[in-house]
């Protein structure tokens, strides 16, 4: 494997790995300030946590970590309106259904997203990734989904979610491809307009689900320190969704943000108490044996497509793991997903 392959191949293992552990910080750290302090306003609170990442990487960019690069304004405005309603409609749907549903929401994200690359895209995805894909789900499923209760509005804000998310995921992959711009220039373009938009609706959807008032409630000294660590660990969350997205595939971001949930799991019993049975072991475990699956039969896939492009750092492909075979070669593709969403933590946790 060559220097450029080695490099990729870090640089996709480190952006997985910031994405996790930013993601379940960022959980940990809102289940407090939300569970604890009261603060459920989770749409109002992501636009702020976009609102601080935009003005980290302006400083960023100040401090040139980064070039800018202006590319279709049309575009990144159309991309960044619809990650934020991508977000308050997953927030809708946990407002309008059970838990459990919107466990069912999220799950059907991965198989949505293979449905619309493979019919617009023309992505083939094989037998076996179906089928790691598939003991993934269950799993997931067995160890979240509980109730499931229906109604018709809960369901089609669902379906709305759905779908906005998964193409929002597909476009944050090919904009950077198509574009030729990093995760980082197409984070800092975008968040002012993901920004705006939730910061407009955040308030009467917050207030609308929750019955308070954002502005009118008590920000204690707890509340704001909370709040401030929140906005700062959202600006790794944010910064790693688009990295790995770049680097991998929507796919593999949405398998990424599952294995998050189990990871959130084990820590709130660990850590915090949360209540825990054999159903949420097994189903976690389930879960693991789909990811490992996952990666392996991606491995084994892009092995014989990497030796015909050894010389190029990447390429766009069907999908890529989630860990990559320590003596294999570069992967295959484009994207990694919380979101925001761009799935940000409170499209994926906003109630954890």
């Amino acid at each position: 494997m060559g220097v450029g392959g080695e490099k990729f191949q870090l640089g996709t293992v480190g952006a997985l790995g910031l994405s996790v552990v930013s993601s379940v910080s960022i959980v940990i750290c809102n289940k407090a300030l939300m569970s604890s302090l009261g603060f459920t306003f989770a749409t109002t609170l992501t636009s702020w946590h976009l609102l601080v990442t935009f003005c980290s990487l302006h400083v960023a960019l100040w401090m040139k970590f980064f070039e800018h690069k202006a590319f279709d304004s049309r575009t990144v405005m159309g991309f960044g309106v619809l990650n934020g309603i991508s977000i308050g409609l997953l927030n809708l749907s946990l407002g309008f259904n059970s838990v459990g549903f919107y466990q069912m929401t999220k799950l059907a994200i991965i198989p949505c997203t293979v449905i619309l690359e493979t019919l617009f895209f023309r992505k083939k995805f094989s037998r076996t990734i179906q089928i790691s894909l598939s003991v993934l789900l269950l799993g997931v499923g067995v160890a979240t989904v509980t109730d499931l209760q229906l109604n018709a509005v809960g369901s089609i804000l669902s379906l709305l979610a759905i779908i906005t998310t998964c193409i929002a995921q597909i476009m944050t992959n090919t904009i950077q491809k198509k574009f030729k711009v990093s995760s980082t220039q197409l984070l800092y373009q975008s968040c002012p307009y993901q920004s705006l938009t939730l910061f407009l609706i955040g308030p009467f959807l917050d207030g609308f689900l929750t019955n308070q008032n954002v502005f009118a409630f008590n920000y204690t000294s707890n509340v704001v320190f909370f709040i401030v660590l929140s906005c700062l660990i959202s600006v790794s969350v944010n910064f790693s969704t688009f990295l790995v997205i770049g680097k991998t595939s929507p796919v593999t971001y949405q398998v990424l943000g599952h294995l998050k949930t189990c990871l959130v799991l084990t820590f709130g019993y660990v850590l915090l108490h949360d209540p825990f049975s054999w159903r949420n072991i097994l189903g976690i475990l389930i879960a693991v044996v789909g990811m490992v699956l996952y990666s392996y039969f991606c491995s084994i896939e892009t092995q014989p497509k990497n030796n015909d492009v050894s010389g190029q750092q990447s390429k766009e492909g069907d999908s890529a793991p989630l860990i990559s075979d320590s003596l294999g070669k570069v992967e295959n593709g484009g994207d990694d997903d919380e979101p925001l969403k761009v799935p940000m933590w409170s499209s994926k946790y906003p109630r954890a």
